[in-house]
Formats: C-alpha cells, structure tokens, sequence
C-alpha cells in the first residue's frame, strides 16, 4: 500500500483517510479544552488489514500530543493499539462522570 494521507476533518469529528478502495475515520468529540474522547473507529471492509487503522490511531495520537490534549480511548480498537503502544500511555486520562 502506498503512503497514507490522514487529515483531521474538526468540523466532522474525525480522523479521516481517503483512498481509491474506500474511507477509513476515528471519531472523535472535544469534551473539554485539552481532551478528545476518541470514540469509533470505522474502515471500509476492502481496507481492513491494510493499516488503515493505525495510521488513523497514530495520527490522533500525534495530533494530541502536538496540540497537548489529553485522550479518553472509549474506541476498542484504540485501546487495543494503545496497549501496544505504552509509550503513549501518559496522555491518556480516565472519562469524568458524568454526574
């Protein structure tokens, strides 16, 4: 597969990657000033197995830290990923309840 181009789509909420086969996206929502809920991420299914999906947690990653926002990883798959990736680990903070 060749290079990836993940943009930031904010006026969707998303992480999104176009390519000729299909979309892949990270949802995500603002919560507070310095934290993104990522919430979902969806691939097309003639992308899966591509990487499609980690260069989309990846690159939420790298704009969070960019920007020094914290992350609530409420996607499965970004927990997955992140329990790969502990080094990533210290952006992370727990969900407020929502009391």
């Amino acid at each position: 597969m060749s290079a990836m181009d993940v943009i930031n789509d904010i006026g969707h909420h998303r992480f999104l990657a176009r390519l000729p086969d299909g979309d892949g996206e990270l949802t995500y929502e603002q919560i507070a000033p310095h934290t993104l809920e990522l919430i979902h991420t969806q691939i097309d299914p003639s992308l899966r197995g591509q990487g499609v999906a980690e260069a989309l947690a990846l690159t939420a990653i790298t704009y969070a830290r960019e920007h020094a926002l914290h992350i609530i990883p409420t996607c499965p798959y970004v927990q997955r990923w992140l329990a790969k990736h502990p080094e990533h680990k210290d952006l992370v903070v727990a969900r407020p309840d929502a009391d």
